[in-house]
């Protein structure tokens, strides 16, 4: 399926305001005071750069959600696509500091649970970064239990969940942000096939990760390993 461009409406997302209110602020103070002093119209060049960077990275389009199967519930690129031992099939994402940070619900249903896990910050696309600090949803699905893990990266140390345990939620619905470059990885429940490949681009809310009903041939997956 061709990806859908994001719609042009867009707005900040919500957990962002930590590191944007101090940021803007800097700007617009450099900025009235570069009318007066050089230096300030110096120091307001790479300020309003960065500001305007920062409301780049914490941008949260609308998007024409995809309805059915199991959607992307991540920006970024397809890094893995692994068999595990109990029957699923972890897709991992991984997501750069130019991809939305919000995340959506891969399906309709219900949060079983939401779990702060403590852990390092080695670079997201690391194997090492699956004993990073994430959180760990549960969501029941149609399909059985969906688990899908947030993986902070490098320089996102800072996960924001926007639900909680017991929460109904609609497919393609926000979630929770993780600030900066990072990792999101979803478990496929036994029986259902993945349908993208290492490498390929997702965009949450919008690129459908399984394969259709009926659907003709397999993906081979990236890996053989099996954890």
């Amino acid at each position: 399926m061709p990806l859908s461009p994001p719609s042009s409406s867009a707005r900040l997302a919500r957990g962002s305001s930590p590191w944007l209110a101090p940021t803007v602020a800097a700007a617009a103070v450099s900025l009235a005071g570069s009318r007066r002093s050089k230096a300030a119209r110096v120091a307001a060049v790479p300020v309003t750069a960065l500001a305007a960077g920062m409301l780049w990275f914490f941008r949260d389009p609308e998007r024409e959600i995809v309805r059915g199967g199991v959607i992307s519930p991540a920006d970024g690129v397809v890094q893995s696509v692994m068999p595990w031992k109990d029957g699923r099939t972890r897709v991992a994402i991984f997501m750069s500091a130019l991809n939305v940070h919000v995340n959506r619900e891969p399906l309709d249903g219900t949060v079983t649970s939401v779990e702060h896990v403590p852990g390092g910050f080695v670079p997201a696309f690391n194997k090492e970064s699956e004993d990073n600090e994430r959180v760990v949803w549960h969501f029941d699905t149609e399909l059985g239990d969906i688990e899908m893990i947030q993986i902070a990266g490098t320089v996102a140390r800072r996960i924001v969940p926007y639900l909680s345990q017991g929460a109904k939620v609609e497919q393609g619905e926000r979630i929770g942000l993780i600030r900066f470059g990072s990792r999101v990885d979803l478990y496929l429940p036994e029986g259902v096939e993945a349908d993208v490949e290492v490498g390929q681009k997702t965009v949450a809310g919008v690129t459908r990760l399984d394969r259709s009903q009926g659907a003709t041939g397999s993906t081979r997956p990236s890996s053989t390993e099996t954890p």
